[in-house]
């Protein structure tokens, strides 16, 4: 259990050196899902794997869309019961890209099956959820299964290598990190009530949807936790149109009727790290011409860094050790061959995008699952961003107050 799926010899042709498949079975077929089948379909085209990726079958409750989803997205089968897809001998990872509130259930009946597992951030939707989740990866992990949250902004080359270079200690000790992840998409009071506006099914708003990934990069870069946090959230629309049919990425169209929106339409926190660094992040669906607007900026005692995605080649970097008369931000366009995961992608110069990032999160499962090493980010790293997201709400609750992080 919990190995690549090993077909009949005759279906493999040896002489060339094919390597054994690894049958992905995936639950959920909207903006996610697409994305994920992305980066499963081209993964093996680009990147010289120990296994080779096989899209066996997608799950979904509409049969006719599922199909149909199956035929536009390039798998082999479609699925109406996520545990019949988990049961199907040709699956040894299931991905889950379905909303928060079913994410543990079928996480833990996949590990229980045998098989790996990926799964889309937040990890769950309470930090209750997200320790039975890594316990049970934990376990799964003695018998040679890998879990992993999917995180893909640590798959962009430039975090990557703004990660190593706080690594090496190019910025000395860190001071400051500031983080701002600004979406407008819910200005409209008329936008109706989708799953991410409901807490039974995303769990949070903004905080969950946009804050996770600025906690989860500002945790990576910084390479230790958040252990305090003072933080304000706001609904600034609270009731909102029913939807009137399917919702396609983050578009939805309005039906007869209103309903309660439960959870944030912002969150505004501070905190500190581990070794006192302060922080502060901001996310909202409220930023107003801002459609995907994340950036980080790290300032050091030798230095600083930012990183802004929607402008995903580049870091910008000082090094405060140069002569005042010339110092001062400059540009890296982070597209050379040495950069980390562009050695097998284009000439210098020729920038990758968003879709990117889930061709280099597949590369980075599959080849810890050749490897037998755990894969980052773990569950474990998913439970501690879920616990920083609780003390936000916690804090916000009890007007700002600073809650510690439990470890």
């Amino acid at each position: 259990m919990g190995q690549p799926h090993q077909p009949d010899e005759a279906a493999v042709e040896k002489p060339d050196g094919a390597r054994p498949p690894l049958g992905i079975g995936m639950v959920g077929y909207a903006f996610m899902g697409a994305a994920h089948s992305q980066g499963w379909r081209t993964v093996g085209r680009v990147f010289d794997l120990p296994h080779r990726p096989v899209l066996a079958a997608v799950c979904g409750r509409d049969g006719q869309a599922v199909r149909a989803a199956a035929d536009r997205l390039g798998w082999a089968a479609a699925e109406t019961d996520w545990r019949a897809l988990i049961a199907r001998d040709d699956v040894d990872l299931v991905d889950i890209c379905t909303p928060g509130d079913s994410h543990a259930e079928i996480a833990l009946a996949a590990l229980a099956a045998g098989k790996h597992v990926l799964c889309e951030k937040p990890l769950a939707n309470t930090v209750e959820e997200a320790e039975a989740m890594t316990e049970a990866a934990e376990a799964a992990a003695a018998r040679g299964q890998v879990a992993m949250v999917g995180f893909n902004y640590r798959r962009v080359p430039a975090t990557s290598l703004a990660r190593k270079m706080v690594a090496e200690g190019r910025l000395g000790a860190l001071r400051h990190v500031r983080v701002t992840y600004l979406q407008d998409w819910l200005v409209d009071p008329q936008f109706p009530l989708t799953w991410r506006l409901r807490k039974e099914t995303a769990g949070s708003g903004a905080l969950g949807d946009l804050g996770a990934h600025i906690v989860d990069l500002a945790q990576y870069l910084v390479g230790e936790p958040v252990v305090g946090v003072s933080a304000l959230t706001e609904t600034f629309v609270r009731e909102r149109p029913l939807p009137g049919g399917p919702t396609s990425g983050l578009s939805a169209v309005s039906a007869n009727g209103a309903g309660q929106v439960t959870v944030d339409d912002a969150a505004l926190f501070t905190g500190r790290f581990a070794s006192g660094a302060l922080a502060s992040f901001e996310a909202t669906r409220y930023a107003t011409g801002r459609k995907n607007a994340l950036r980080i900026e790290l300032n050091g005692e030798q230095g600083s860094l930012a990183f802004d995605l929607e402008r995903l080649n580049e870091l910008e970097y000082h090094d405060h050790r140069e002569p005042g008369t010339h110092a001062g931000f400059r540009r890296i366009l982070v597209t050379e061959p040495d950069h980390p995961y562009l050695e097998a992608w284009w000439p210098p110069g020729h920038g990758l995008g968003y879709e990117h990032t889930f061709v280099h999160q597949a590369r980075d499962l599959v080849t810890a699952i050749a490897e037998g090493s755990a894969p980052v980010p773990s569950f474990a790293d998913g439970l501690q961003v879920q616990r920083v997201l609780a003390a936000v709400e916690e804090s916000a609750a009890k007007n700002s107050v600073y809650t510690p992080i439990p470890s």
